[in-house]
């Protein structure tokens, strides 16, 4: 599909489905995405973050195109994504649990087949109590704070694990992580300080493989990969990388279509608010998506739509269910009820639209609404 240009076996679909646009999703781009980033990371293998329903793409779709690609590994963020992913994917795949479980969720974990990561010395004890009242072991995750302070065990904490996993033989602890904070930052200092004590808790934990690299830790160098990478935006083709050529394929395209145009005379206010005002005779389209559908109120007087390679700025504040773009560029009559303009695709990728958004491209993805006609291809 050219930028806004949408075949018209894909506009029936959408208009079929009631959809006021068409959202594509690339799983063959999203497949060699993880083939650039298995092949960069390798002898170390690499897992999928599938989390916030694949940022948004559909978790068993996302899931099962990996899983036919090689991917045995994938992390959730919280038990209700596991029990919601489990069914979909085949039992030699393992389903990670990121934030660890909610106290009463253990049982169920375990007849599951899913693995938590252990955030905290009281979870380390709850599930080997679990594991100790089904009398067999249960694998698990470690993962140690480096210097984030969001999820982990703490510094002070380490000795406690030690010695507790010294005298309880319940847990299989598979490997043991930590998470980067800045590494789509590449000067910045803090993944060396993160790396110095993640060798650290290795070196501490000398019996445990280490898992560390995350999309933008992947380009930082073998140092930061570990054994299992962990890559979650360059999958879905955002950049891994702040400041450099994106090396990821786009994944996602979405064309929203336009519901009224017209024309106004200067002077005229647009939008919630009247806070655009044209300054000459303007030719406007009203296009079938706000921030309800992902279109980032951001956007306003900010942002742009494209049609056949040409942009077209968004003129007053995006609503929730609508937009307005200015089209005086084009030719007129070239757009009308119906047609499609491009707001992801050839000319407008994803982090130039949360550029635009004051925004970054994981809340795009992850916002992207259902009112939308979704295509696999």
């Amino acid at each position: 599909m050219d930028g806004g240009i949408v075949d018209s076996r894909a506009l029936k679909l959408a208009i079929d489905s009631g959809a006021c646009g068409y959202l594509t999703i690339d799983p063959a781009a999203l497949c060699r995405n993880y083939d650039k980033l298995s092949a960069i990371v390798t002898p170390a293998r690499t897992a999928a973050v599938v989390k916030g329903d694949s940022y948004g793409l559909g978790a068993d779709q996302v899931s099962k195109a990996l899983y036919g690609r090689g991917c045995r590994h994938f992390f959730v963020a919280h038990f209700i994504e596991a029990l919601r992913l489990r069914p979909q994917l085949p039992g030699d795949a393992t389903i990670f649990v990121l934030n660890g479980l909610l106290p009463g969720n253990e049982a169920a974990c375990a007849d599951g087949g899913t693995v938590p990561v252990i955030n905290s010395l009281d979870q380390l004890r709850q599930w080997s109590e679990t594991a100790r009242s089904l009398q067999r072991r249960l694998p698990a995750v470690l993962q140690f704070d480096t210097g984030m302070s969001r999820l982990g065990i703490p510094p002070e904490d380490r000795s406690a694990v030690a010695a507790y996993l010294a005298t309880s033989y319940d847990l299989d602890i598979l490997f043991v992580m930590s998470h980067l904070a800045s590494a789509d930052e590449v000067g910045s200092r803090q993944n060396a300080d993160q790396l110095a004590e993640m060798r650290r808790v290795a070196a501490e934990f000398p019996s445990y493989d280490v898992s560390f690299a995350n999309s933008g830790g992947i380009f930082l160098g073998g140092d930061f990969h570990g054994v299992l990478a962990r890559p979650g935006i360059a999958l879905y083709g955002g950049a891994p990388t702040s400041g450099v050529a994106n090396p990821m394929e786009a994944v996602v395209k979405l064309d929203v279509a336009v519901v009224q145009t017209r024309t106004v005379p200067a002077g005229a206010r647009v939008g919630y608010g009247g806070v655009h005002v044209t300054e000459g005779e303007t030719r406007l389209a009203t296009i079938a998506g706000g921030y309800a559908d992902g279109l980032p109120r951001g956007l306003s007087d900010r942002g742009a739509v494209y049609y056949d390679g040409i942009r077209l700025p968004v003129v007053g504040r995006v609503s929730m269910d609508s937009t307005t773009i200015d089209i005086s560029a084009l030719p007129e009559g070239t757009l009308s009820f119906g047609s499609m303009v491009e707001v992801l695709g050839d000319h407008q990728t994803l982090d130039d639209l949360a550029r635009d958004a004051g925004l970054i491209s994981y809340e795009i993805l992850t916002s992207l609404g259902h009112r939308f006609h979704r295509q696999y291809c």
